[in-house]
């Protein structure tokens, strides 16, 4: 997690310099900043934050796109930073990938070292299982979650690179707000 940290962080100058100042990023972040309020991508504009819990997430590794669901309707959308690796589902430890496939929220953590995470439950039995018989490490420590302690400044501009080792990304206020929403337990699907 320190490495994706310093991938971060070791952005040019300019380059953050440049993304801070995109009109888009400072509306997305403005919005977030507002109590009670969510950045809808589709119409690009700001709403009001739904109340209640999610009972699925959908994680979409190609559009880069994340939503929540209650009873069936998407309740909130979200655009996500992810792992250097590429799209192609997790294999071993340390390859910088997203796994694909059906998890679980399997704890929350509030002394991430990424604002706040929700812990997901990769590897399956049967994924442990396919790692050993390659004799690779499968990974673990999958989280969603916000920008690494102290950084939270770089806001939605974050999005403009992968830079986790695995984990999908959100800005800081997001996290805080998925991490009302969703309880333990609730399903995470994760498609390429």
């Amino acid at each position: 997690m320190r490495r994706a940290a310093f991938l971060l962080l070791s952005v040019p100058l300019g380059f953050v310099g440049y993304a801070a100042r995109s009109s888009t990023y400072s509306k997305i972040d403005r919005c977030l900043a507002q109590p009670d309020s969510a950045w809808n991508y589709r119409t690009r504009s700001c709403e009001g934050a739904p109340d209640g819990p999610v009972d699925r997430i959908y994680i979409d590794k190609s559009e880069h796109w994340m939503a929540a669901y209650r009873q069936g309707q998407i309740i909130r959308e979200f655009r996500v930073s992810l792992g250097p690796g590429g799209l192609k589902p997790k294999e071993k430890a340390g390859d910088g990938r997203v796994p694909e496939g059906l998890y679980t929220i399997s704890m929350h953590n509030p002394v991430s070292a990424y604002h706040l995470s929700l812990r997901i439950s990769y590897p399956t039995l049967e994924q442990s299982a396919e790692a050993a018989a390659r004799g690779v490490n499968p990974g673990g420590d999958i989280m969603i979650h916000g920008l690494p302690n102290g950084k939270g400044w770089i806001g939605a501009a974050h999005r403009t690179m992968d830079w986790t080792l695995g984990c999908v990304a959100l800005t800081d206020d997001e996290i805080d707000e998925v991490w009302k929403l969703v309880p333990v337990g609730t399903p995470v699907d994760i498609r390429p």
